[in-house]
């Protein structure tokens, strides 16, 4: 989940003002939801960058943000995505993704970290099958805890809209993973 919108407010006006240790929370903060938004729809290797371009992006239009109706989270959202968009704008093609099954983590039960590291493959393989929307919608949702109110802000959408997208992500994502299990 994300910080509290009062402390998270707190920090930007002082970020804003120049003060970089409340700047260096807000990335500490918002740093892993990001990258998860951002690894669920780009390949690994560019996942990391996009994460830091982000930050340098906010960091850069900091006193542009305005505090209003959409969180500041929101516009961290609103950044990312943009940002993914680009690099698919430059990158025309659509890449497929390589994965490897390598964990730097040594748990003991392997058999059981492959399995985990191969439902994250396939999960991320199949939300990257599912249109723009609908990716946004379940990763904000399901894998960054967001509730529909942030989800709403965070893509310019009423909430009865986002509740819509869900729906018909999740139907949509039930038949791509029923498909791919079916060629298995």
């Amino acid at each position: 989940m994300l910080p509290k919108i009062t402390e998270l407010d707190k920090l930007v006006e002082k970020a804003k003002a120049g003060d970089a240790e409340a700047f260096a929370q807000i990335y500490d903060e918002l740093v892993k939801p990001v990258y998860r938004y951002i690894y669920y729809r780009v390949e690994d290797a560019i996942a990391e960058d996009l994460t830091e371009e982000t930050f340098l992006k906010v960091w850069q239009n900091l006193k542009k943000y305005k505090k209003g109706k959409n969180p500041f989270s929101s516009w961290v959202f609103r950044i990312a995505h943009n940002l993914v968009v680009d690099h698919y704008r430059q990158n025309k093609t659509t890449e497929m993704i390589e994965e490897t099954l390598a964990d730097t983590k040594q748990e003991s039960n392997p058999h059981h970290q492959a399995d985990l590291k191969l439902t994250k493959i396939r999960l991320r393989k199949v939300i990257r099958r599912l249109p723009d929307n609908y990716q946004e919608v379940i990763i904000l949702k399901y894998i960054n805890e967001l509730d529909n109110k942030e989800i709403a802000d965070s893509i310019g959408k009423s909430e009865g809209a986002v509740r819509t997208i869900q729906f018909r992500a999740l139907e949509r994502l039930r038949t791509l993973l029923s498909d791919e299990r079916e060629h298995f």
